[in-house]
């Protein structure tokens, strides 16, 4: 089994910062994609931002220069950095990877999500 755990949510205030951790374990033999998806009260879970293992990253339009993604595949985790928050940035932060398990399946993987609040 492979287990995601997010860490590094909280509250803060419009215009702050706050970095967003995901650490992978189990039985891993690699991870491709991994990425953070975020979901708020009354809509559907949305792409924040992804990372390929070469470390190339895409980013939706409405966090584009605010946050950064980057990842340590040697510790097999994902981290975002979210600076100068908004109120339409509280959701539920997911943590995402698409794992080559040991056994050589390739498996979608889900944290089980890290509250983000931003407040006025």
């Amino acid at each position: 089994q492979v287990q995601l755990v997010e860490s590094g949510g909280g509250l803060v205030q419009a215009g702050g910062s706050l970095k967003l951790s995901c650490a992978a374990s189990g039985s891993i033999f690699s991870i491709n994609t991994m990425g953070w998806y975020r979901q708020a009260p009354g809509k559907q879970r949305e792409l924040v931002a992804t990372i390929t293992t070469g470390g190339t990253t895409y980013y939706a339009d409405s966090v584009k220069g605010r946050f950064t993604i980057s990842r340590d595949n040697a510790k097999n985790t994902v981290y975002l950095q979210m600076n100068s928050l908004k109120l339409e940035d509280t959701a539920v932060y997911y943590c995402h990877g698409h794992v080559v398990t040991r056994d050589y399946y390739a498996m979608d993987y889900w944290g089980k999500g890290t509250l983000v609040t931003v407040s006025s």
